[in-house]
């Protein structure tokens, strides 16, 4: 089966495992959803990751995060899709911050030429790039 979205397959995989309330949901490996889910464990969204190898393909653990047995992630939206990318730069990341036009505590997390960035870490650097996924 070809799945002509994986990074939107892999939002979906956290979101059902959240809603049953799972530790933990393996996902296949590729970079960009390596460094989604790094961007992930740096601001405190998940307990931790690993990526292990079982006959010869790549696959990642996730460790989801729970506090008081509430989950930290309470929503995951995938904003760039295959048909229809959606870039941002410097500016509008600056423009969105001081109208308030997201929720209050979204991040949102970005594809850049350093790498996959949360918001925050995009402004820190100077550069834009394509908006993957929003998370809260």
């Amino acid at each position: 089966m070809t799945i002509s979205d994986p990074i939107a397959d892999m939002l979906t995989k956290i979101r059902n495992s959240i809603l049953i309330k799972k530790k933990e949901v393996v996902i296949g490996y590729s970079k960009i959803k390596e460094g989604i889910i790094d961007a992930f464990l740096r601001l405190g969204f998940i307990s931790n990751y690993e990526v292990f190898e079982e006959t010869n393909r790549k696959y990642i653990k996730v460790f989801l995060k729970y506090v008081n047995r509430k989950p930290v992630i309470e929503k995951i939206i995938r904003n760039s899709k295959p048909s229809c990318r959606e870039y941002t730069s410097l500016l509008e990341i600056k423009k969105k911050k001081a109208y308030g036009i997201e929720p209050q505590h979204a991040v949102f997390i970005l594809s850049t030429s350093k790498g996959v960035l949360s918001k925050a870490e995009a402004q820190e650097k100077g550069i834009g790039g394509e908006k993957l996924c929003t998370i809260w």
